[in-house]
């Protein structure tokens, strides 16, 4: 199975970069769009339905703001728009979609880097989503979290730790948690195949970063520990520019 994990920054601009036709030549099982930026009715669904999609969207309820999407060759047994918390909800943070034993959520964490507000607004969904996820683990045990994460765990995941210290999304508290969030019950997909690879997934659109290769490593693909042993690669696709993210894809051996 090979499931991509996408921060587009706008699927309406991507499909004007390519995108659908990238999509057909990939043909990922599964991909999981976050900050769609759109709702369902502002893309060309019959291209994409063409391609053999089945798609679920969930929305932010401001027009042209945050938003995931699921498309999937097969179609999942349940989805789950949201997760009953209506500060999230609002914003289209997290979609669920059950195949089989298999549940795999697509989610969009907060950035806090608007400020002190935004950064405590973030900084409370990670507590609530650590919690959310653990009990969701006890009855659905088989899980893969993937998604723009807007964290950058440790310093071989961002190419200037040092300068960046102070940075939300570097922050020694939300390193802090996604340390705890590894050390919970999941495997970093990317880490456990590549361990001292550098390889990052979102560039500023400053200076040239993403040229120069000044990138940080901030979207990532969480498989529950009694998977593990099933990741057979993960990657970043660094080489596809639909976004400042690209694409970071997971292939594992399920069922």
């Amino acid at each position: 199975m090979k499931i991509i994990s996408y921060n587009v920054n706008g699927i309406r601009s991507a499909i004007t970069k390519g995108f659908l036709d990238w999509l057909a030549v990939e043909k990922p099982d599964i991909v999981c769009l976050q900050e769609i930026k759109a709702m369902r009715d502002d893309v060309p669904l019959l291209e994409l339905e063409a391609l053999g999609y089945h798609h679920n969207w969930f929305s932010a309820e401001k027009k042209g703001y945050s938003g995931v999407a699921i498309f999937s060759k097969t179609a999942p047994d349940q989805v789950i728009n949201g997760c009953g918390v209506l500060d999230y909800d609002c914003e289209g943070r997290i979609l669920r979609a059950d195949f089989g034993e298999l549940t795999l959520l697509n989610c969009y964490f907060p950035s806090g880097t608007t400020g002190d507000h935004r950064q405590g607004f973030k900084m409370e969904f990670l507590g609530w989503f650590f919690n959310y996820i653990q009990e969701l683990k006890k009855e659905r045990p088989n899980l893969i979290i993937v998604g723009d994460y807007n964290i950058a765990h440790t310093e071989i995941d961002i190419h200037d730790p040092k300068g960046n210290k102070k940075s939300s999304g570097f922050l020694p508290e939300e390193r802090e948690w996604m340390t705890r969030w590894f050390e919970s019950g999941f495997t970093d997909a990317f880490r456990y195949v590549n361990p001292a690879l550098v390889e990052y997934s979102w560039w500023t659109f400053r200076a040239g970063a993403r040229g120069n290769n000044k990138g940080w490593r901030i979207d990532y693909q969480s498989v529950s520990n009694n998977l593990k042993d099933k990741i057979v690669a993960a990657r970043q696709l660094t080489s596809v520019v639909h976004s400042d993210h690209c694409p970071v894809v997971l292939e594992i051996a399920y069922p």
